[in-house]
């Protein structure tokens, strides 16, 4: 079986990996848009710290109070159907017991015969909200980086539980493929960000060959930029912070820009954001 194979688990956690809210927003549209039932729950009281992620309290239909404690749960298409199907696991990261947390997910993936994870996340960056969102494709693992054409991360650093998940993953067999999205760092008071879910639906489409619903998002990632746009345009400071980013992203998107180009224009883009630096007016 080449790829991620026929089931594939798509994963994203509310928290540290989810800038803008995009990546639960993006596991959102797929559930709403589609039939699915719960296959698993982990028990929350192994792994949330009540003081970080607190329960919430809230009316039933009845009136009764009634507490949602944090969870995370694995969900499957309710009805089965020929070629790739996507699985869903969602909730918010936990707070503790990592290890064991991404044993237990594996454990059910095994049980479950999935046979490869995506795993969503979004990060705030230096990019303008007016062009496309850009979205790492990445993988460590060296067969499904040559099946894809997918790039492997040089990062090192601090990580989130997606990473551990992977990881424990992998080591059981089960591919992994990442996929993160860049949420201009600016617009974190316009919060979700449908234009980077959009992003992260189209390049999900493309790595599993699933027809991806999108529901809203396209609408509403045009009434976010126009609101950013809004909120630009009484603001000269940030009207020209943007007009640099897009400049930056234009350089790199431009296929006749050389490498000794690309990295002449970022460091004119990194003098005037200094002031402090040689070159801006000093």
């Amino acid at each position: 079986m080449e790829g991620l194979g026929r089931k594939v688990l798509v994963a994203a956690f509310d928290g540290w990996n989810d800038a803008g809210e995009a990546a639960t927003a993006a596991v959102n549209v797929l559930q709403e848009s589609g039939a699915y039932e719960e296959v698993y729950s982990i028990d929350p009281e192994l792994y949330f710290d009540y003081q970080y992620t607190r329960p919430i309290v809230s009316f039933d239909a009845d009136g009764r109070r009634e507490l949602t404690w944090p969870r995370t749960v694995l969900l499957r298409p309710a009805r089965a159907r020929r070629g790739t199907q996507l699985w869903l696991l969602t909730g918010v990261e936990p707070a503790r017991a990592w290890q064991s947390f991404a044993n237990e997910v594996v454990d059910v993936a095994l049980r479950e015969d999935i046979t490869g994870l995506v795993a969503l996340g979004s990060m705030m960056s230096d990019v303008p909200h007016t062009r496309p969102i850009t979205v790492f494709t990445g993988s460590d693992n060296e067969v499904l980086r040559d099946q894809l054409t997918l790039e492997r991360s040089s990062y090192e650093g601090p990580v989130g539980v997606l990473s551990a998940l992977s990881f424990f993953a992998e080591r059981v067999g089960i591919p992994t493929a990442s996929l993160w999205a860049s949420v201009p760092h600016y617009v974190s008071g316009h919060a979700p960000s449908p234009k980077a879910s959009l992003a992260l639906l189209d390049r999900l489409e493309d790595l599993t060959g699933v027809a991806v619903p999108r529901g809203d998002l396209a609408s509403e990632a045009a009434r976010w930029e126009a609101t950013i746009d809004a909120a630009a345009a009484d603001d000269d400071e940030m009207t020209e912070y943007i007009q640099q980013l897009e400049a930056t992203r234009d350089t790199w998107d431009d296929p006749e820009a050389s490498g000794d180009a690309i990295a002449q224009a970022f460091e004119r883009y990194l003098r005037r954001g200094d002031p402090g630096k040689p070159g801006n007016g000093q």
